[in-house]
């Protein structure tokens, strides 16, 4: 058994301004480190194009129509001074959602033990009916969803370790005890969410960092907080928001994370898969804008995904 990498051409052709920290270059950067010899072990596949449809999973058919309908036919079109759309917007955004169910579907079939989704724009912002900080659709949202709808599952949870809060994703799963979504992220820094007390149903966690933290805050928020509530959650699947821009080479936040930190809750969070449901595992890409960073942090986390997948 090993390791599913879900890859696509689409996701260089979701183009924004020039300067714009979630760039074509991101795809480039983690399409370079996981080139490697390294990963000749993976099995290789392309995110298939979702029908707009399934994004009913997180979003009201509206708010997805309107999405459909403001992408321009050239040029770009800003949603808010963050979140642009260009020709290749749409199908970039629904083909993370194809690969991200694909990517469930294949591990809960036991085609891999777990997988890793490349994709770009990122998903965790979206909010039912708002796109913002970069995100046109919720796709770890609608993932867990998909799993639940389609696969029979009774508990998914997504683990969220971008720097910043994934409040598109607890928007959506707030008020469903059958997802439970956890962050860590640095407190006072976009969007604004994310605090100690926004609970759901009993299935949020959040714990926000203070400005600056480094491993030490960042593991004692796994180890004291969020893993024993995974634990009692005792999830059936596990899906990661895997940004790595609390990474402490990242222009957009302060938290001083080294790149073996995310090797750190890689293996954590594949050790929860392995007592719980059987190392079933999907991670998807968020955040993550220092290239070199980016690079190095995705091929940790990857590699790592490798090791727990061999048992």
């Amino acid at each position: 058994m090993t390791t599913l990498l879900y890859q696509h051409d689409a996701f260089i052709d979701h183009v924004v301004p020039d300067g714009h920290p979630e760039r074509p270059d991101r795809m480039r950067a983690t399409r370079k480190a996981l080139s490697d010899t390294a990963f000749d072990g993976l099995i290789r596949r392309e995110h298939p194009l979702a029908d707009a449809g399934v994004c009913e999973l997180a979003h009201p058919r509206a708010y997805i129509d309107a999405i459909l309908q403001a992408a321009p036919a050239k040029g770009l079109q800003g949603l808010d001074p963050d979140t642009w759309m260009s020709p290749g917007s749409v199908e970039a955004a629904l083909r993370a959602v194809g690969g991200s169910n694909a990517a469930v579907d294949a591990v809960l079939a036991g085609d891999a033990v777990n997988a890793f989704c490349d994709h770009r724009p990122p998903g965790h912002h979206a909010e039912k009916v708002k796109a913002m900080g970069f995100c046109l659709f919720s796709t770890a949202a609608i993932a867990a969803r998909h799993a639940i709808r389609n696969h029979g599952l009774e508990r998914v949870a997504v683990i969220d370790f971008d720097v910043h809060h994934g409040n598109g994703t607890q928007d959506v799963v707030e008020d469903d005890p059958t997802i439970f979504y956890a962050s860590t992220h640095e407190g006072g820094i976009f969007p604004g969410t994310g605090a100690a007390s926004e609970t759901g149903v009993g299935n949020i966690v959040n714990v926000p960092l203070s400005h600056h933290s480094g491993s030490v805050e960042f593991r004692a928020a796994y180890e004291r907080t969020i893993l024993p509530a995974l634990d009692d959650f005792a999830p059936q699947l596990i899906i990661v928001s895997a940004g790595f821009d609390a990474h402490r080479a990242d222009p957009l936040a302060s938290i001083q994370l080294e790149t073996d930190d995310f090797v750190w809750i890689t293996e954590r969070l594949c050790e929860a898969a392995a007592e719980h449901c059987d190392r079933k595992l999907v991670s998807l890409l968020e955040g993550g804008y220092d290239l070199a960073a980016l690079g190095a942090s995705a091929a940790a986390h990857v590699s790592t995904l490798m090791t727990a997948a061999k048992g």
